[in-house]
Formats: structure tokens, C-alpha cells, sequence
């Protein structure tokens, strides 16, 4: 039968004709985005001035930029504007659409209906960001007793290399004081991204960020404990091998949960150093910082991708200051895309070492994904990840490339008679970089930004509830009590600054092992756990097709043509179980898990 489509609709009392409704949407879309890109890139030029010069003049300067756009993106007049062409969305092509819903989502953040509300909330982010990236950690001399001013890369050095308990603990207490002053400002931040959300009918400011995956609360958060219970059995498995590994080094009696400061991580979101065999720091003494970024940018043109664009060699903010520096910059590697279009920067505080060697690429990966999404058939509107997970998923998955050991010895990282251990190489990937993540992402940071804003948690109860989930879902914790002066959980700047989405990282990592593993077998047809990227055009086009169409599509169809799956973390799974069984026979006869 042959269907009649008729030429007109009919909505709110009026006709509109298809043609007149499609130019409608065109021409208001085309005005968002025009008008949004130049407040962004405004935006984004301020905060990065305040990122990487810490002042109050350009604190003041990112408030104002932040103010102008957000009361353009929260606009009534768009509001109402985007939910009338919706109504009529049966009119409209796919990507004009997503645009409006993007639109509609955006302003949800910046509702115009409540401005004061709004402008509150940028001025508490403002200066919450001001009191993180101006804060100066001291570190006491447990020996000595002397106070001197230290840096997180200095406290790190110190988790990674220590042997000293009380240094170590020392250390890991110094990276929690910028928790005490961040916390008045989380308490009244709390409180204004709820009434911000609720203000657009979202039950809470969590629940406004889940909504950009198109799932509700309960659905993100079974997602969430749903990987981690998948790939607990492995990680109690890796837990209880840890804290005997680490009693035997520290010559302590064997631990129900893992004390904090143990561990190389000041989150214990990542157990570096505990297999020695996988350090290859030594491989990067004497070569320069720069050189590592140069090697990444090497990495992606040999997959047949452009250079990078000469301005991101003459804005980013590649290296470390030194600890008495007159300027101060946040200290958090990150990626920009300033303009939406070719403006692209790195900020970071790149070492030679091979911790860095990891990020570099990771950072890159970023600057790559919005290259590749600028282009005319994604609108400005769109010009995101196709899901925020895919950002990261995109950067860790090149991440996994660069510790490939067939790379790095073609890249002259690694001499070509180095013989690994492939069994603690796999290890260490497990412990430094990935299965040991999931019980922090998919756990702590989701359950208790889930209970800060889905559930209205008090700030009496801030530090208890934190040591709590990092008790049950990571079996670790504090040195000794923690009271309720402190606010261990705002010492992570995502709590502060990129807030109630954490979640991304962990599914990011689901995502990057589907991509790996589908590279690997269908691509490359080598071992998942010693392949190589480098100079490969066909893996180069399979990711450029990937990153190209930025939110054009639904990330579920983007995931399912790319890999033919689901997502799943069984390639995750895959791809460590080849240290299972070793787990378990260094494991046999002791008490798994706590």
C-alpha cells in the first residue's frame, strides 16, 4: 500500500507546512550556533587564562565570560524556542533533532528562568576553581620536622618511590589538606547544581548529567555496579596478592584493607610500582619533556592523521613550574578545544618519565577527537564526544597502544633486546592502569556523588560516607580515622570541577578495551597483548571514522557498527585473563578479599 504523507502539520492552533518547519529549525539552529561558539570560545579563553596564571583579575575575568554565556545558553526565549520545534520533531531530520535536545539539555545547567540562581552557581564554581588551582601543598619532615612547600608531582615521586611508612603517610596527608578549604565551597556548590537542575524538572544535578546518556538514575547506577560486580571476582583476586605483596615490602602483618597510604596513588585509584619488572622509567632519562609530546604527535600521524595545528605549540601549557615559580597553574592534565574549530591546547606538567609518556598520548587523543569532529557535517552544537565516555574511552585506548612493547622498542623507547615478563607486564596493566580503576569509578566516586546530589547527603556525614564506599567497593583505608574537618572526597578535582559524571571514566574504560580488542583481532590480527598501532592507515581510518561524527549519532548504533557488540565488559575480561589463573595459584591458602 502507498502511503500518504501529508505536506503540513498541524500544532498549537497553527499549520505549518514541512518545508516551513524544517527552515524554521535551520535558521534558529544557525543562529544558536554562531552566537554559542563565540561565547565559548570566549569562555574558554578566559578559563584558561585562569588555569594557567592563577589571579584574582582572571578569576574575576572567567566569572564574567562565564555569566555572558550562561545567560545565553539558559535563555528563556531558547527554551521555549527548542521545546516548540521538538513538539513538532516528527518534521525534522535526525541531526536537527539531536541539536535541539542537546540545546535543551545545555540549558538545563543555565536556566534564564532562575538567573540569580545561576549566577550564583558560576560565581561558587569560579571560586572553587580558584581555591584549587591557587593552592600550595606543604609537606612536614617527619624526621626533621620541617614544613616546606611541595608539589603533586614531588608528592608523587614520594608515593612511587618510598619505602619509609611514615614519609609516605606524610606525603599522602599533605595531598589531603586542599580537601579543608574546598569544603565550604562543595557545601554551598551541593546545593546550588541541585536547585539549577531541579529548576528544569530533573530530580537532582546528578540525575541532569545522566540524562546526556539518554538513561535515568536507576539505570546509570545499575549499569555502574553491574561492571563492577563483573569484574570483582578478578579485582579481589589482584586486592588480596596486593596487600601481601605490600606487607612483605613494608615488613607489616598482613592487612584486612589496604591502608591508603600503601599504595602509589593518593586515591588509590591506580597501584603503581608493585611490579618491578614494568617500570621503565630509566628508558626516559635524558630526553626531553618535549620529546615525549613531539613522539605522541608522532604516533598519530603515522596513522595517517594530520599534524597538529601550529597554535597548539604556541598556546598549551606543556611543562612543570618549578615549586617557587611566581606563576601558579592548575596542576591537572586536561585538553582544550578553545574556538570549537582549530584552536587546540594541552595543559599539563609533562616529566620525562613514562608515566607521562601515557598521558601525552592519552591528552592527545583528545586533541584528535576534536580535530577530527570539526568539520562541516557536525554543527557546532554537536561537536562533542558521542557520549562524554568516548573521550576518554578515545584517549586510554591510545594509551594502551603506547605501552605496547612491539611500539615502544620501534619508536626507540625500549633497546631491542629488553625481554619482558609478560605475565607481570599484563600485571601491572591490571594494577596501574585498569581493572583496579573500576572499583574507584564505578564505585566510590558514582556512589557518593550519587548521594551528594540524588540524595541530599549532609555535610556532617561528607567524610564518613566517603570512607565508607572506599571501605566496601575498593577494601581500603585511611592511615587512621578521618573526621568530619576534612573532605577527602573534594581533594579529587573532578568532585569540584567536572562534577557528578565520573561514571565516564569508568565505562570510558569498558569502551577503549571493545575498541582494543576488536583492533587487535579484526584489524591488526596480532596479540591483543603485543600489537602495534604505529603506521597503520587501516586502524588510523577505522578511529577517524569513529571520531569524526563527534554526537551526530547515538553512541549505543556509533558502538554497535563500529564493533558488532554491545557494550560489555567482556573484552575487558578477555583481554586480563591470562593473569587470572597466575592470581590464583599466588593466592591459594590465603583468605581472598575483606
Amino acid at each position: 500500500m502507498r502511503l500518504f504523507i501529508p505536506l503540513f502539520v498541524l500544532a498549537g492552533g497553527l499549520i505549518f507546512s514541512r518545508a516551513d518547519t524544517a527552515r524554521e529549525a535551520r535558521d534558529f539552529l544557525r543562529m544558536y550556533n554562531e552566537i554559542a561558539r563565540g561565547l565559548q570560545t570566549a569562555a574558554n579563553e578566559a578559563e584558561w587564562k585562569a588555569s594557567t596564571d592563577v589571579k584574582d583579575e582572571h578569576t574575576g575575568q572567567r566569572i564574567g565570560a562565564n555569566e555572558v554565556r550562561a545567560k545565553f545558553i539558559g535563555s528563556p526565549y531558547l527554551i521555549e524556542k527548542a521545546k516548540a520545534l521538538l513538539a513538532r520533531k516528527s518534521e525534522l531530520d535526525d541531526k536537527s533533532v539531536r541539536q535541539l535536545e542537546s540545546i535543551l539539555l545545555a540549558a538545563a545547567g543555565y536556566p534564564g528562568t532562575a538567573p540569580e540562581l545561576v549566577t550564583a552557581r558560576v560565581s561558587a564554581e569560579a571560586r572553587q576553581g580558584a581555591i584549587q588551582d591557587g593552592f600550595k601543598f606543604q609537606f612536614t619532615d617527619p624526621k626533621t620536622k620541617q614544613t616546606r612547600a611541595i608539589t603533586p608531582n614531588q608528592i608523587q615521586e614520594i608515593l612511587d618511590s618510598s619505602k619509609d611508612l611514615a614519609e609516605r603517610r606524610a606525603a599522602w596527608e599533605s595531598s589531603k589538606e586542599i580537601g579543608v578549604p574546598l569544603r565550604p565551597g562543595l557545601i554551598e556548590l551541593q546545593k546550588l547544581r541541585n536547585q539549577v537542575a531541579q529548576e528544569m524538572g530533573f530530580s537532582s544535578f546528578f540525575h541532569l548529567q545522566v540524562a546526556d546518556y539518554g538513561m535515568s538514575v536507576a539505570e546509570m547506577r545499575a549499569l555502574t555496579e553491574r561492571l563492577y560486580s563483573e569484574l570483582k571476582p578478578l579485582y579481589l583476586q589482584l586486592h588480596t596478592w596486593t596487600k601481601h605483596k605490600l606487607a612483605e615490602r613494608y615488613n607489616q602483618p598482613v592487612p584486612k584493607l589496604i591502608p591508603a597510604h600503601w599504595l602509589g596513588n593518593r586515591w588509590s585509584q591506580q597501584w603503581p610500582g608493585l611490579v618491578e619488572a614494568a617500570n621503565f622509567d630509566e628508558y626516559f632519562k635524558g630526553r626531553e619533556s618535549k620529546w615525549l609530546v613531539e613522539q605522541a604527535e608522532r604516533f598519530y600521524v603515522s596513522l595517517g592523521w594530520p599534524k597538529l595545528p601550529e597554535v597548539f605549540w604556541t598556546k598549551s601549557d606543556l611543562y612543570e613550574l618549578p615549586p617557587d615559580a611566581p606563576r601558579k597553574k592548575n596542576t591537572h592534565a586536561s585538553a582544550w578545544h578553545v574556538d570549537l574549530q582549530n584552536d587546540v591546547r594541552s595543559l599539563m606538567s609533562v616529566r620525562p618519565n613514562y608515566d607521562w609518556h601515557e598521558t601525552t598520548h592519552h591528552e592527545l587523543g583528545h586533541i584528535y577527537y576534536f580535530l577530527a569532529y570539526s568539520n562541516d557535517d557536525v554543527p557546532v552544537t554537536l561537536r562533542e564526544g558521542a557520549n562524554r565516555a568516548f573521550h576518554e574511552a578515545v584517549g586510554d585506548l591510545i594509551g594502551i597502544a603506547a605501552r605496547q612493547i612491539p611500539y615502544l622498542k620501534q619508536v626507540g623507547i625500549l633497546p631491542n633486546d629488553v625481554r619482558i615478563d609478560e605475565t607481570q607486564y599484563l600485571l601491572n596493566e591490571a594494577l596501574d592502569s585498569a581493572v583496579v580503576f573500576i572499583p574507584w569509578s564505578a564505585g566510590v566516586l558514582t556512589a557518593w556523588e550519587h548521594d551528594l546530589y540524588e540524595k541530599n547527603l549532609s555535610p556532617s556525614e561528607y567524610n564518613e560516607r566517603w570512607w565508607d564506599y572506599v571501605a566496601k567497593y575498593q577494601g581500603v583505608s585511611a592511615p587512621e580515622p578521618r573526621d568530619e574537618k576534612f573532605c577527602d572526597a573534594a581533594t579529587k578535582t573532578h568532585i569540584n570541577d567536572d562534577p557528578a559524571q565520573y561514571y565516564d571514566y569508568a565505562l570510558a574504560y569498558i569502551i577503549k578495551y571493545q575498541l582494543h580488542m576488536h583492533i587487535a583481532k579484526n584489524i591488526l590480527k596480532q596479540d591483543p597483548h603485543s600489537c602495534n598501532y604505529y603506521g597503520n592507515k587501516e586502524v588510523g581510518d577505522f578511529l577517524w571514522n569513529i571520531l569524526k561524527v563527534g554526537k551526530a549519532q547515538d553512541w549505543r548504533k556509533l558502538l554497535r557498527d563500529a564493533t558488532g557488540e554491545e557494550i560489555s565488559a567482556k573484552p575487558m575480561l578477555e583481554y586480563f585473563a591470562p593473569i587470572t589463573a597466575w592470581l590464583e595459584k599466588e593466592n591459594r591458602g590465603r583468605q581472598v578479599g575483606w
